[in-house]
C-alpha cells in the first residue's frame, strides 16, 4: 500500500475530494440527490453521505472502484457494535486522533457495573439507577449506557444466574466480566443473543475467549496492563484466529500509574491513528472503577471523586468505553456532559431552529425578547424564562449557531436578520403593542432594529438570569 493511501485510510485532511470524485462513476445522474458527483464527493469526503448513496457505485461495473473507496474511507479506529437492536451501543470509528481535526464519532459509552455477589436488592437498584439517570443538557437527553455484569465470586452457575437477571431486567446492553472462560461462558448461555462484549482476553487465557468470540459472534476484550507489546500481540494473534470485533484495554492505574495509563492511552491511539497501524486500530476501554480498588480506610465520599476524574481523564484521551462503579449523579453528571461537549462537531456549533418560541400563556400585551439560535445560548434564556414562570414569546434569529456577542462582532447578527424574523414569525399578528426587548449584549444593534422594523427597541439585561427582574422593574411600566 502506497504512502498515499495510508494517509487517505488515517487521515481526513489528507483525503480531498478530487480523491474520491475520480472512483466514482462520474456521469452527474443526480440519483445520489446532488447536483453533480463533485457535490456528492465532498459530501462523501466530509462524512456527511456514505458511497452507497450513489447507486451505479453499487453495479458490479464498478465493484472495483466501490473497493477502494471503502478501503480509502475506512475510519483508523474500527466501529464495534456491541449489544443488539435500538439500544445497542456503537464504539470507536474515529477518523482522527483530535476533535479538532475533523469530528469524532460514537461518544464514550458509560456503563455501570453488577457484580454476581450482589444481592437482588442491590442489582436491582442499580440496573433502575443507571435506566433512571437522565439529564437535558442544550436539547439533548444525556444517558448512561451499559451494564457490566462482573463475576467476583468465579462462580460459573452464579454468575450465569446474575447475568439472566441483569438480561432480564434491562435492555441496555452488556459487559460480562471474567478472566475465566468457563465463567464467561456460563453467562454467555444465556446471553449470547444480546451479543455481549467479553472482559477479557489475556496472555492465559486467549485461545479459549477467542473461540468464545468466534462461536458466539461477540467483540471481545483484550486485556495486558501497561504492557503495549503484549497488547499488541495479543491483538494480532485473535485478529488471525477469526475475532473481528475487539476492544483494548491497557490497563487502567489511578494514583501513581495515572502518568502510566495516560501515556498508554496516547500511545496505542496514536499507533491506529498517525502510523496507520491496523493491529491497534480498536475501541479502547478504560475502568475508572480501579480507584476502589485498595483504597483502605479511604472514605467512599474521596473514592468516588477519585473515580470520577480519572472517568474524565479517560473521555478526554481516548477511551471509547469507561466502567465505572458509583451511580451518584454528583459524579456522573459533570463527565457525562464533558463528554457531550467532546462529541460535537467542531465544524458546527450546535444550534436549534429558529423561529417563534412560546413560553407559558402568552396574549397580546405579553413581552416579545428575541435571542440567538445557538443551543447554549437559547437553552439558558429558555430554562431562566420557564423558572421565572414568565409568559412570553421568544424570537429566535438565525445567526448560523454562534451566540449573540459573536454573533454581533461577526455580522452574523444584524439589524436586517432582526427585522426580517419579526415578519416572517407573525408576531405582528399576536401582540397589539410594537416593543421588542433585545440582549444587552447587542444594544449597539437598537437604533438599526427600531429604522428596519417599526418596532421600539428595549435594551434588556446582558444575562438572561436577570430577565425576570427586568420584566417586573421595565416592562410593566412601559407596556
Amino acid at each position: 500500500m502506497s504512502e498515499r493511501e495510508v494517509k487517505g485510510k488515517v487521515g481526513i485532511r489528507e483525503l480531498s475530494p478530487i480523491d474520491v470524485y475520480k472512483l466514482l462513476p462520474r456521469t452527474n445522474c443526480k440519483e445520489c440527490g446532488e447536483e453533480n458527483c463533485m457535490a456528492f464527493a465532498t459530501k462523501v469526503v466530509n462524512r456527511e453521505v456514505p458511497i452507497e448513496k450513489c447507486p451505479p457505485l453499487l453495479t458490479r461495473e464498478f465493484e472495483n472502484a466501490y473497493n477502494q473507496l471503502k478501503e480509502m474511507l475506512k475510519p483508523a479506529i474500527k466501529e464495534v457494535i456491541i449489544g443488539v437492536g435500538d439500544r445497542a451501543v456503537r464504539v470507536g470509528g474515529k477518523l482522527v486522533m483530535y476533535r479538532h481535526e475533523f469530528t469524532y464519532f460514537n461518544p464514550t459509552a458509560i456503563a455501570i457495573d453488577v457484580t454476581d455477589e450482589m444481592t437482588d436488592e442491590e442489582i436491582m437498584n442499580r440496573i433502575r439507577r443507571t435506566e433512571q439517570f437522565k439529564f437535558e443538557y442544550i436539547g439533548q437527553i444525556l444517558k448512561l449506557d451499559m451494564i457490566a455484569v462482573r463475576s467476583t465470586s468465579n462462580n460459573p452457575e452464579r454468575f450465569k444466574a446474575t447475568v439472566k437477571k441483569v438480561s432480564e431486567n434491562t435492555n441496555l446492553p452488556l459487559i460480562l466480566c471474567s478472566l475465566t472462560p468457563d465463567v464467561l461462558k456460563a453467562g454467555l448461555e444465556v446471553a449470547a443473543k444480546a451479543r455481549p462484549l467479553l472482559y477479557a482476553a489475556t496472555e492465559e487465557n486467549w485461545r479459549e475467549t477467542a473461540e468464545l468470540a468466534v462461536s458466539h459472534n461477540c467483540p471481545l476484550t483484550v486485556f495486558a496492563p501497561n504492557d503495549l507489546k503484549m497488547l499488541k500481540s495479543l491483538a494480532k494473534t485473535l485478529i488471525e484466529y477469526g475475532v473481528t470485533d475487539l476492544v483494548l484495554d491497557p490497563g487502567t492505574f489511578p494514583e501513581d500509574g495515572l502518568a502510566d495509563t495516560l501515556n498508554n492511552f496516547t500511545m496505542v491511539r496514536r499507533a491506529s491513528c498517525k502510523r496507520g497501524d491496523e493491529v491497534l486500530g480498536f475501541p479502547l476501554l478504560g475502568v475508572p472503577m480501579t480507584a476502589w480498588i485498595g483504597r483502605g480506610e479511604t472514605p467512599d465520599d474521596v473514592a468516588k471523586w477519585r473515580e470520577a476524574y480519572l472517568a474524565a481523564m479517560l473521555i478526554v484521551r481516548f477511551a471509547d468505553i469507561v466502567l465505572m462503579h458509583n451511580v451518584d449523579g454528583w459524579a456522573l453528571l459533570p463527565n457525562v456532559i464533558l463528554r457531550q461537549n467532546i462529541y460535537t462537531d467542531p465544524r458546527k456549533p450546535v444550534a436549534v431552529e429558529p423561529g417563534l418560541k412560546v413560553f407559558g400563556a402568552p396574549d397580546e400585551t405579553s413581552p416579545v425578547m428575541f435571542t440567538t439560535n445557538f443551543a447554549l445560548t437559547y437553552y439558558t434564556v429558555a430554562s431562566d424564562i420557564e423558572s421565572a414562570k414568565v409568559d412570553a414569546y421568544l424570537l429566535v434569529v438565525d445567526t448560523e449557531g454562534i451566540a449573540v456577542d459573536s454573533a454581533v462582532a461577526g455580522r452574523k447578527l444584524t439589524a436586517e436578520k432582526v427585522a426580517e424574523a419579526i415578519k416572517t414569525s407573525g408576531i405582528e399578528n399576536k401582540v397589539k403593542h410594537r416593543k421588542l426587548i433585545i440582549p444587552g449584549k447587542a444594544a449597539r444593534l437598537s437604533g438599526e432594529i427600531e429604522e428596519l422594523s417599526g418596532w421600539q427597541v428595549l435594551v434588556g439585561p446582558r444575562d438572561s438570569s436577570d430577565i425576570p427582574k427586568f420584566l417586573q422593574e421595565k416592562w410593566q411600566k412601559r407596556a
